[in-house]
């Protein structure tokens, strides 16, 4: 008989920097995130153009893909309803951590 599965074991990399947040919205859909799943984050991966991560932008926390292009920073959703927004110039902005796993719900 095998062991029982441990998903700290499996998905968590970095334990002092990693942590699990509920997603709340559709904004990440096209993603494979939906409503209701949990992330894992880990913060000691460094963010980088394409990676899905948990940022603050003006005391609001949001999941979004991170996109570096030649005139700013961008945090996009992947739903058609979900404009791109700029990371504005002075803006408080800091990106939390890069999202490693995602756990879905069975519905």
């Amino acid at each position: 008989m095998e062991r029982a599965l441990d998903l700290n074991e499996l998905c968590v990399k970095n334990p002092t920097a990693t942590f699990m947040v509920r997603v709340s919205g559709q904004s990440m859909e096209g993603a494979q995130i939906s409503d209701g799943d949990v992330l894992v984050v880990d913060r000691s991966v460094p963010p980088a153009d394409g990676k899905v991560v948990i940022a603050v932008v003006d005391d609001n926390f949001t999941v979004k893909r991170l996109r570096q292009k030649p005139d700013g920073m961008y945090l996009e959703a992947e739903h058609p309803d979900y404009p791109p927004q700029k990371v504005e110039e002075g803006a408080a902005f800091e990106v939390w951590g890069v999202v490693t796993y995602v756990i879905h719900a069975v519905k």
